[in-house]
């Protein structure tokens, strides 16, 4: 796998609790993550997790924003498709998802167990991304369910290769332990929001329950973008990490 930055947060009260273990969260394009300098945008987590966290709202948590590099397209999806050149020829690309997994779990990830207090377990791991970053992270969760027990899959990009993450989902044998947070936004067109009302009924089919262990979101007026993802991480942030006392409000 090529080099690329792999960004850490560490909650405010990290180095005054020494006994503590936290939950990880590991995002893909982790450029746009807490920096707007690569896009001119970025999701905020890291103002939106510390407020959370002083308010109560959620426990404290880890996040690894991970960067994507020139061959995004093909760490972050599956398969491999054929795509049309204009001169009538064909191409081949992507297929590269389980040699990116490898790379997070049997490289990245431990190196993270090892350098901060983590939760190890998959119940306190999971794994997110938007667009083909949220493609990925479905994928590696129906993988990998005892690594990723839960799933960020914001305005994951549901249709490549003719749908084939819903062929992953009909095929599996059961119901896998993951927790499925499953967005989209009204602007970001037909075939998107369609992708993903299919993502949550295949996961619903499978035996996944909404409200439950899965949560679809449609935001009215949401783009394809990191300001409308950006204003849904604190929904994110509370599915995944909620604190007893909130989720019972």
């Amino acid at each position: 796998m090529a080099p690329r930055d792999v960004w850490v947060y560490l909650p405010s009260g990290y180095e005054r609790e020494r006994s503590r273990r936290y939950p990880v969260l590991c995002l893909q394009d982790g450029q746009n993550i807490f920096d707007a300098a690569s896009m001119g945008m970025e999701w905020h987590l890291d103002e939106t997790a510390e407020a959370l966290i002083d308010a109560g709202r959620i426990e404290p948590l880890i996040v690894v924003a991970v960067a994507s590099t020139e061959a995004r397209r093909e760490e972050y999806t599956p398969t491999v498709v054929a795509e049309k050149r204009p001169d009538g020829s064909t191409s081949k690309g992507g297929g590269k998802a389980n040699l990116y997994g490898r790379f997070l779990i049997e490289e990245l990830m431990p190196f993270i167990d090892r350098t901060y207090r983590t939760r190890r377990d998959s119940a306190s791991t999971a794994v997110g991304g938007s667009s083909l970053g949220g493609l990925v992270s479905v994928w590696l969760g129906l993988e990998h369910p005892e690594v990723f027990g839960n799933v960020l899959a914001v305005s994951p990009t549901v249709w490549w290769d003719d749908f084939v993450i819903l062929k992953k989902v009909a095929a599996l044998p059961r119901k896998a332990p993951v927790r499925f947070w499953v967005d989209i936004g009204t602007l970001e067109g037909d075939n998107a929001v369609s992708g993903a009302r299919r993502l949550r009924d295949a996961l619903v089919e499978k035996g996944w329950k909404p409200g439950t262990d899965l949560e679809y979101l449609e935001q009215e007026g949401g783009r394809h973008d990191e300001i409308s993802w950006a204003s849904r991480v604190e929904r994110m942030l509370s599915f995944l990490y909620g604190t007893p006392e909130r989720q019972r409000l």
